[in-house]
């Protein structure tokens, strides 16, 4: 027999979401059980022909505050929190009338929804739950006599397990269920928190909680020999973890973050403007596009480097065509990201079974702000999320010469891909498509020497006679420190150059820009990505 069985008498059952919620309390009286509930709770139960005490009439004190006090009572705490083979605390029950109540079933007030909704500061404040979580740390402390369900996905859940123990539950069953009870009270405290910290312009409160609920168990971390699994915060910015999965393997670990990589870049290419495409490998982009249509774009995309594509993630700006997918599918992809896609992009991507098709129902807004976070050792550095846009920065021409109408158009394209590739970032571009890319590398000279061959490579791939990176425009993602990897550029066959200037040899880097006729534009923002 399994450990510590309870038998249950009562049940308080109070719920924001009220989802499954009379079946289940219709289970619950099947066992005999009393339910005694509150509020709008109580009315759907009464109203489904459920015999249900009011929490009122179990205290003998009315809801009072238009509501905001109704649990928060001795005899609904005692009865959560008496341990029951403890004398004493059998003694103080009997002495003041408090019932033992042996099941809660709690949801909250639907706070992260509120604020995800854009609602008023006031609308927002309201829905921060008070009682329930206070009921909910009561029973889930109690779990030895006590079993606290927050999700109505575990309703069959602990139905069954009553069915099987003739109306009981075990031990095991109520720690599973106080353990999930306790990280969901956490992770509704954050959203407070992180909420208010925002609200006041906290860009470092004294403290700081994340949390997230379950997507996905993956089978590995970056590695077999880690595990992982995929959470949800809660915030609505389409994405990975807002996506509907059409089809495929499910995610891996690498999946998820080269995913999230590639839709942020797209992003960052207004579908209303131009069709774009960015395919990313381990976080960085090998190839990225405008085009007048999504199969441009892929295919010139997809022309700066060809053999790092192969097993990519492909991200789009536009709803998938059957044409950008026909020729997306002739290579082996991973994943293919777009807001949406047409029946026929579907069918065509049907066939290979295992690419995974994500659709998110929308763009991310690459200016809108928000934080993001990474673990170190013994804690986290946050930080909000990288908003700059090439096109609201105050450009200035440092050279003799500026920039004519084609390069202005391609050092911003250029500048926008610098954001997304890891530092120390070069990236070669001409035509609105990414000619060489270099990435990731401890001097800034190398960045451009790889993004140079990795240019003539692709052009070589191509059938072309000279490199890619002949005519093109260079973006630095960062100031570059000495002449050396601007003259690499140079020699690659660039002829502008963007970065954010502030070195302190900026004079000899300009020095060297116009002994070789090239044009050079300052942005005076770095885009540094670790």
């Amino acid at each position: 027999m399994p450990e510590g069985l309870r038998r249950a008498a009562r049940a308080l059952i109070s719920v924001s979401d009220k989802s499954g919620l009379v079946d289940f309390a219709r289970g619950l009286t099947n066992f005999g059980i009393e339910l005694v509930s509150t509020g709008g709770t109580r009315k759907t139960l009464a109203d489904a022909g459920l015999p249900v005490r009011e929490v009122a009439e179990l205290t003998g004190f009315p809801e009072l505050l238009d509501g905001r006090v109704k649990t928060l009572h001795p005899k609904i705490h005692g009865g959560l929190l008496a341990i029951r083979e403890n004398p004493e605390h059998e003694a103080a029950m009997l002495a003041h009338g408090i019932p033992p109540i042996d099941i809660l079933v709690v949801n909250l007030y639907p706070f992260e929804a509120t604020i995800a909704g854009g609602a008023p500061f006031a609308d927002c404040v309201e829905n921060i739950d008070i009682g329930g979580p206070a009921m909910i740390r009561a029973a889930a402390k109690n779990y030895n006599d006590v079993a606290v369900v927050v999700d109505p996905g575990d309703y069959p859940l602990l139905l069954a397990e009553m069915a099987a123990l003739g109306g009981a539950t075990a031990r095991e069953l109520r720690q599973t269920l106080a353990q999930k009870a306790f990280a969901r009270t956490a992770v509704y405290d954050s959203a407070i928190s992180n909420w208010l910290a925002k609200e006041m312009n906290l860009s470092a409160p004294p403290y700081r909680a994340f949390g997230g609920k379950l997507a996905l168990g993956l089978r590995y971390g970056e590695n077999p020999h880690q595990s992982a699994a995929f959470y949800r915060s809660g915030d609505q910015r389409p994405g990975v973890a807002t996506a509907r999965q059409v089809q495929g393997k499910e995610l891996s670990y690498n999946n998820v973050n080269d995913t999230d990589a590639a839709f942020e870049l797209a992003a960052e290419f207004d579908p209303g403007r131009t069709a774009a495409c960015a395919i990313i490998k381990h976080a960085n982009p090998c190839g990225v596009a405008e085009g007048a249509s999504l199969v441009e774009a892929y295919a010139y995309a997809l022309r700066c480097d060809p053999v790092s594509a192969f097993g990519g993630i492909v991200a789009v700006n536009r709803k998938l065509d059957a044409a950008a997918a026909a020729e997306i599918v002739k290579i082996f992809t991973e994943v293919i990201i777009a807001p949406d896609a047409d029946e026929d992009a579907i069918a065509l991507i049907a066939a290979k079974k295992n690419l995974r098709l994500l659709l998110t129902g929308g763009m991310p807004d690459p200016r809108a702000e928000g934080l993001t976070f990474r673990s170190v050792a013994g804690g986290f550095l946050a930080q909000t999320r990288d908003t700059a846009n090439v096109d609201d920065m105050e450009l200035r021409v440092v050279s003799k010469r500026a920039p004519d109408a084609r390069e202005w158009r391609d050092l911003k394209f250029a500048f926008r891909v610098a954001k997304h590739v890891k530092s120390n970032a070069i990236v070669y571009a001409k035509d609105g498509t990414t000619a060489g890319i270099g990435a990731g590398q401890m001097s800034r000279v190398d960045s451009a020497r790889i993004a140079a061959i990795k240019a003539a490579e692709a052009a070589s791939a191509a059938g072309l006679p000279e490199s890619l990176a002949k005519g093109s425009v260079v973006a630095s993602d960062a100031f570059f420190p000495f002449a050396d990897g601007l003259l690499a550029a140079a020699e690659a066959g660039a002829t502008a150059v963007i970065q954010p200037g502030g070195s302190l040899r900026d004079n000899d880097v300009i020095k060297a820009a116009d002994e070789k006729g090239l044009a050079m534009v300052f942005t005076g923002v770095r885009h540094f990505r670790h």
